[in-house]
């Protein structure tokens, strides 16, 4: 039997012996895993503070952190493609000067309107293109992205580089009580002192949504100085020739269109450009409030920060996506808006990409936006009115605040 089984010719008896020995072990390792899956596992939601009510508690410090964030975006949204930003400029131009040459060439009292609303909300994509190059996600080429922000936002009289250096540090500061700069809360202190036109203008619908001009003319509440002014605090000393170039081609735009005005007529400029202006003025402030006010839960007010409790990261993360149903592309994707507060390096055309990334390491911090009921986002209605209704200022101290109601009847729609 021993030379039997040294020289390799096992026995029946010798080989069931083996198998039953080998089923043995098989079935003990498959106990081994089993014992080990059956151990319970936290959950990863639970890493996110919750509060007595067991809602999460979005104003707490999130168990992530920018670089996080950061790693979890893949490399290609990174990558600006001038040709591509170059394409979106082309078509916006092209779609204005069509959208003109239609209603010019027709002339009927019923088109016009309808031409205010299309060219209006075309002339707020020029400024989504402005806007992309003061962030210098148009291209890699800081020259292309000063020119084409010059000229994209000059033919719709907004200040590039003075825009450009403010909304710079209203990235750097948002979500900050007092050191943001757009559409930031004002404080009960400085609420009480404003007389009741100032409470009117900035606090009410529809009077607000014509606000933009205004602030490029003198600022928010509680800020002084003016987008114009190369001596405002808003600029360093390098940055007032800046301030000065840009003046220069607001001066030829407004040569321009005195040009057209004796050409073509008052009443035809007052079609063609001064109304589908005022439409793009209403886009930009109801997109830019929303990005920051009126949260689509009606029972979260979004927190505001101060001192050691405000940081870059969640800043960035109180501001809010939304969905405008057919105009999300006609607008370059700006609703997505978390991402790029955050990382607004990203060129527009990858956003949604980044967004998608980014989802999981957020969880509960990521507000997903309420979905379009149809091709108008009529939907967004309830949040704007219910926001201008309820967020009037916030308190004087405390690090972690949110928007008080006002009890006074300058404040009432």
């Amino acid at each position: 039997m021993q030379c039997l089984a040294s020289s390799g010719i096992r026995t029946p008896a010798l080989t069931r012996a083996r198998r039953a020995q080998a089923a043995v072990v098989r079935r003990r390792a498959v106990v081994r895993v089993t014992n080990v899956a059956a151990i319970p596992v936290t959950p990863s939601t639970d890493r996110f503070k919750k509060k007595a009510d067991g809602s999460y508690d979005l104003s707490a410090p999130p168990p992530f952190t920018l670089q996080d964030l950061r790693a979890a975006i893949p490399a290609h949204c990174w990558e600006k493609n001038a040709l591509k930003s170059m394409a979106y400029l082309a078509l916006d131009v092209a779609i204005v000067f069509g959208l003109a040459a239609v209603a010019y060439t027709v002339d009927q009292w019923w088109l016009w309107p309808l031409y205010w609303f299309a060219q209006g909300t075309m002339f707020w994509a020029l400024f989504v293109i402005g806007h992309d190059c003061g962030h210098q996600s148009f291209s890699n080429n800081k020259t292309l992205n000063d020119f084409v922000g010059h000229v994209a936002h000059s033919s719709i009289l907004v200040p590039y580089h003075g825009w450009r250096i403010s909304h710079r540090t209203h990235h750097a500061n948002h979500g900050h009580v007092e050191n943001d700069e757009s559409w930031h809360p004002i404080t009960k202190k400085i609420y009480n002192g404003m007389d009741k036109w100032a409470q009117v203008g900035r606090l009410s619908i529809p009077w607000a949504l014509f606000a933009f001009p205004f602030y490029l003319w003198k600022r928010s509440p509680g800020k002084e100085g003016s987008h114009y002014d190369p001596e405002c605090d808003l600029f360093t000393e390098a940055e007032r020739s800046q301030v000065l170039l840009t003046n220069t081609y607001l001066l030829g735009m407004v040569a321009v269109l005195i040009a057209c005005t004796i050409k073509l007529g008052p009443l035809a400029m007052f079609n063609l450009y001064f109304m589908p202006y005022w439409i793009n003025v209403v886009w930009l402030d109801v997109v830019t409030y929303l990005h920051h006010h009126g949260s689509h839960d009606v029972n979260e007010k979004m927190p505001w920060y101060r001192g050691e409790e405000w940081s870059y990261l969640r800043g960035g993360l109180t501001t809010i996506d939304r969905d405008y149903g057919i105009f999300n592309k006609i607008h370059h994707d700006i609703g997505t808006h978390v991402v790029h507060h955050l990382f607004p390096q990203i060129p527009h055309y990858n956003l949604e990409a980044a967004t998608e990334a980014v989802k999981p390491v957020m969880g509960p911090y990521y507000r997903e936006p309420v979905k379009s009921p149809g091709p108008l986002p009529v939907h967004l209605v309830e949040p704007l009115v219910r926001s201008f209704t309820n967020d009037h200022f916030v308190a004087d101290e405390g690090d972690i605040v949110f928007y008080e109601k006002a009890m006074t009847t300058a404040a009432k729609l």
